[in-house]
């Protein structure tokens, strides 16, 4: 019997936006686990500690470059896929994915071999120079790391093809897969083999290299955009309209990694000015209690992005099938559950800041690192509501093929404002000037995205009355070919 995907137009959005959203939210949780794992297992580790923390802080970014082109690559494809199925054109989205494939892989080889060659610049951009200690880590954790990153991109860019193939519940396995084993395999390496920052990193290439394992077995046996050895060619305007739409959650994590650039150096610079983080055995407190509340930010975003990035394929078939009436409709439920999202994270960094910062390892700490900690948690995601919003408003705009207004405002946010506040207010403030940064972005950014939702609720609105007026003109939204849910 002939699957079809028909189900993307017809089934109720609430339903559909928890089939897809559910297993992307937890794949993008097992990813952000990753990194998040190794901090709380190096902060807990007496060895290691804040400088671990630390090292583990500079690295970080470093690793959101590799996710930029990942998911440039990997959502792009998922969106033109999804469109493509919605208008009935097959072939073509077959060869995105075949471009895909090939793109990616030729981008983390890339990526790896430039690490290699330039890492000490690199962690030195990145505020690694700190402390002496701090940069001996950083070197560390960063060689394993980046022995890895093939493998990570081509995970997290099969991902959400994988998604757009209709399989959300084995582009979740495959992500849980690695991550168990990054669990499993981190304090074995870390507490009984004494490894250190190597032992943290081996763990997660190890849990990278599974999931990668896993993306290839399912690019052999995809059900309905299987590539053939044909679809590998790259063509020029099928990587450029793959792109294009990718270009927005490319623009999302790699401006992060400037505006991580600039508050880790900001940090460097005012905490050197600071009478107590001034101190060599302090100097590497702020740059750890930044990275750490931005592990559980990431935690957040996880959630969010995965609300919005679980409904690109409905988005995009509806969109390609002409059902504006439904797109309006889960535009609104994403806009609510991502607001629920923001006000949960606000009660727990505002109510509970202590506990937070306790699985990190404050106990091994100073009074220093757990003050400043609270109150970096209260300052940096008091408008986590916003952030989350924002984010969601991105993504949406992506899907519906607005690429434009998504990077234009994802530019705004994280390269104007973020970067922009990050290097202004310290001058006014010192160290709690970069604490201000994010908070003041995210208002901002909420001004402008306000204004994008409403016109974008106005225009859907339009054109589903317009539909509704004319019938016969709209798409019949079948297709021959079908997106079904993984079972």
């Amino acid at each position: 019997m002939e699957k079809t995907n028909r189900f993307l137009g017809e089934d109720p959005v609430g339903k559909l936006m928890r089939t897809y959203a559910i297993p992307c939210i937890i794949s993008l949780l097992v990813g952000a686990l990753y990194n998040i794992v190794d901090q709380i297992f190096i902060a807990n580790a007496a060895y290691l500690g804040s400088y671990g923390n630390a090292a583990n802080t500079v690295v970080f970014p470093l690793t959101v470059i590799a996710l930029a082109i990942a998911v440039m690559i990997g959502d792009g494809c998922c969106a033109y896929v999804s469109l493509c199925l919605g208008r009935q054109e097959t072939m073509t989205a077959k060869k995105s994915v075949g471009n895909s494939v090939v793109l990616v892989i030729a981008c983390g080889l890339g990526l790896c071999a430039v690490y290699l060659v330039f890492s000490d610049a690199i962690i030195a951009l990145f505020g690694g120079t700190v402390n002496a200690e701090t940069f001996r880590l950083s070197r560390e954790y960063f060689f394993y790391i980046t022995l890895g990153i093939p493998f990570y991109m081509f995970g997290q860019a099969l991902n959400p093809i994988i998604r757009a193939d209709g399989s959300p519940r084995f582009a979740m396995a495959s992500t849980l897969a690695g991550a168990v084993l990054n669990i499993i395999l981190d304090p074995v390496f870390i507490f009984a083999f004494r490894w250190g920052m190597m032992g943290a990193a081996v763990a997660t290439v190890l849990g990278q290299v599974v999931t990668a394992i896993l993306a290839v077995w399912y690019i052999l046996h995809m059900k309905l955009v299987k590539p053939t050895k044909a679809d590998l060619k790259l063509n020029g305007r099928i990587c450029r309209k793959t792109l294009v739409l990718g270009v927005t959650s490319f623009l999302s994590q790699i401006s992060l990694v400037a505006a991580m650039a600039a508050i880790n150096n900001m940090i460097r610079k005012y905490g050197a000015l600071d009478p107590v983080f001034g101190q060599e055995q302090y100097a590497q407190i702020p740059m750890a209690v930044v990275g750490i509340v931005m592990k559980f930010f990431q935690i957040v975003i996880s959630i969010v992005v995965g609300m919005a990035a679980g409904c690109i394929p409905i988005v995009g078939f509806n969109m390609g099938a002409g059902k504006k009436h439904r797109v309006k409709a889960l535009f609104g439920r994403l806009l609510a559950a991502e607001a629920a999202v923001g006000a949960a994270a606000f009660i727990i960094v505002e109510g509970f800041p202590r506990q937070l910062i306790n699985i990190f390892g404050a106990a091994n700490e100073s009074a220093y690192y757990t003050d400043f900690a609270i109150k970096a948690f209260r300052i940096y995601l008091c408008m986590v509501i916003f952030a989350c919003v924002n984010k969601a408003c991105f993504i949406f705009l992506q899907a519906m093929g607005k690429a434009v207004s998504s990077t234009a405002l994802s530019m705004i946010r994280e390269i104007v404002f973020g970067v922009g506040f990050a290097l202004l207010l310290p001058l006014f403030f010192g160290l709690d000037g970069v604490l201000y940064s994010m908070p003041l972005s995210d208002i901002l950014t909420f001004c402008i995205a306000l204004y994008l939702i409403i016109r974008t609720c106005k225009e859907l609105h339009q054109d589903a009355s317009e539909t509704l007026r004319t019938p016969a003109a709209a798409p019949a939204g079948s297709v021959k070919y079908a997106v079904h849910a993984f079972q």
